[in-house]
């Protein structure tokens, strides 16, 4: 994974989240969300900064060409943020954060 935020799909979601060694943070998107559009630059600035990226995966799913997972999860709204630790919901957000607010959120899930 070159990038800090990989994309997943539904058919490589239970190999890349849920049975990943590290805990990873799912970003459920679309393209014509505002929202999600507000909160991908945070995103994609956690998963570069190294006190992160070492103890974290960064992903986003579409959930408009993935509607399995999403619908597996019982996500209605988006953006939505969930930790997967060890195959497991750890954690939810729904909706835009700021930037202490993610980092909140993120430091209360590690």
């Amino acid at each position: 994974m070159s990038e800090p935020v990989f994309h997943v799909s539904d058919s490589d979601f239970d190999a890349e989240v849920l049975q990943s060694s590290l805990p990873v943070l799912v970003d459920f998107w679309a393209v014509w969300c505002g929202p999600c559009r507000k909160i991908a630059p945070l995103v994609e600035e956690f998963a570069c900064d190294a006190r992160y990226s070492e103890k974290l995966k960064f992903a986003k799913m579409n959930v408009d060409e993935n509607p399995a997972t999403p619908s597996r999860y019982g996500i209605r709204s988006i953006p939505t943020l969930i930790v997967f630790k060890n195959g497991n919901v750890e954690a939810t957000q729904v909706g835009s954060l700021s930037k202490s607010e993610l980092a909140t959120f993120i430091d209360n899930n590690l």
